[in-house]
């Protein structure tokens, strides 16, 4: 069934005028709520505008105080830098005198085992203990100790340059760093609110975990810049010690060479004299082996110019017995003859106890003469071991101030 049609509802003209009024008062309402919205908004807008300025100008002050700060420890670090990397060069040249003069020990070293060695072969009574053995011995002991220091010394040296470097690599790791950082906060500071590539980050505000403070962050090169000085510092300390010891030892290789050097001299010296003497000796030994071979002969020649004459008067005493009875007389011949017989039986028994005894004084000479002759062999066995051989490879010897 088709529903009956209402008639629209009629108002009194009252309700209309009211309707009106409260329509002319809502809208009065709303537009003056919009005025002071507009009004408040112009003021809103001016006031984050300059506060937004404001902030800017103290965000890139203080992007500048950050950057002057940068450039501060950069020169600092950068003034730091250069003096451990010029102590690096400069210790690495101490090492390398270091390692010259230990270098350099070896052959002195060598020549003094040397001629140990060398002397071991001299002969029976020259192997003596001598003032040239103990100052060999005394600089053998030198030398080595000279070497035991230079190898410290050089390790030491070589722990120091790696502990420059290491200052060096933390100062360049830091220079690196503030480059970086200095390069973004530039910039930051040449950012504009017109400049390009401007977006939205998300937690950009987000505090970052492994950030450091301000004092960590000065302290952390403030600490690289004192372990830098602290280094340099003990570098230059050592390099003044190297010179010291470089000096030292120089002048102890020095003293103990010459001191040896002066022994081999006044002992070629001495075995020189004494060889000579012995030379004199055997000289005169030779001289009186003839003067007592021609007594000799001069004895054999007399002992048979003797025999002779005892013959003879044998003889004549034997012929004289063969005189008839009274004849046989003990006249003054027989007597005389009886005496000449005694007389050369003991003259001939004098020259052969003299002979016997020339002799034997030949045969002592002849000993002497051996000993003499062996023992300037032995002499000139020690003069070539000291003068030819230990002195002509000492000779070789120098030693430099490195």
């Amino acid at each position: 069934m088709a529903k009956v049609v209402q008639p629209p509802p009629r108002f009194t003209h009252e309700e209309w005028t009211r309707s009106n009024l409260t329509k002319y008062a809502n809208a009065e309402v709303e537009r003056q709520g919009a005025e002071r919205l507009v009004d408040e908004s112009k003021r809103l807008d001016d006031e984050t505008r300059r506060r937004a300025e404001k902030t800017q100008a103290d965000v890139k002050k203080k992007l500048q105080q950050r950057l002057d700060d940068i450039r501060f420890w950069k020169k600092e670090l950068d003034d730091k830098l250069e003096g451990i990397t010029n102590e690096i060069d400069s210790l690495l040249a101490f090492k390398t005198r270091v390692e010259k003069a230990l270098q350099a020990t070896a052959e002195p070293l060598h020549i003094a085992r040397n001629c140990l060695g060398n002397r071991e072969r001299r002969l029976k009574i020259d192997l003596v203990h001598d003032d040239v053995q103990k100052e060999l011995i005394k600089e053998v002991e030198t030398l080595e100790g000279v070497q035991a220091l230079l190898q410290r010394t050089l390790e030491e040296a070589t722990e120091q340059i790696r502990l420059n470097r290491k200052a060096k690599y933390l100062l360049e790791k830091d220079l690196k760093d503030k480059f970086h950082a200095q390069d973004i906060d530039e910039y930051c500071e040449n950012l504009k609110n017109n400049s390009a590539g401007l977006h939205f980050k998300d937690g950009a505000t987000r505090i970052e975990t492994n950030s450091t403070s301000p004092e960590e962050w000065q302290d952390f090169s403030h600490e690289n810049i004192e372990n830098a000085e602290r280094e340099r510092m003990n570098s230059a300390q050592l390099r003044s010690n190297i010179d010291g010891i470089l000096q030292s030892t120089s002048n102890d290789q020095r003293k103990q060479v010459d001191a040896t050097n002066l022994a081999f001299s006044k002992r070629i010296h001495e075995t020189l004299d004494t060889k000579g003497k012995l030379e004199d000796h055997l000289n005169k030994i030779l001289g009186q082996i003839k003067e007592i071979e021609e007594n000799i002969s001069r004895l054999k020649k007399g002992i048979a110019d003797k025999e002779a004459p005892l013959k003879l008067a044998h003889t004549r005493l034997d012929t004289r017995g063969g005189r008839p009875n009274v004849e046989l007389c003990r006249d003054a011949v027989q007597y005389r003859l009886v005496e000449e017989v005694h007389e050369l039986e003991n003259s001939l028994a004098q020259l052969q106890s003299r002979l016997a005894d020339t002799k034997n004084s030949l045969k002592g000479l002849t000993r002497n003469q051996l000993d003499v002759e062996d023992d300037i062999e032995t002499k000139n066995n020690t003069l070539f071991i000291d003068e030819v051989e230990c002195m002509g490879m000492r000779k070789s010897i120098n030693i430099q101030q490195f």
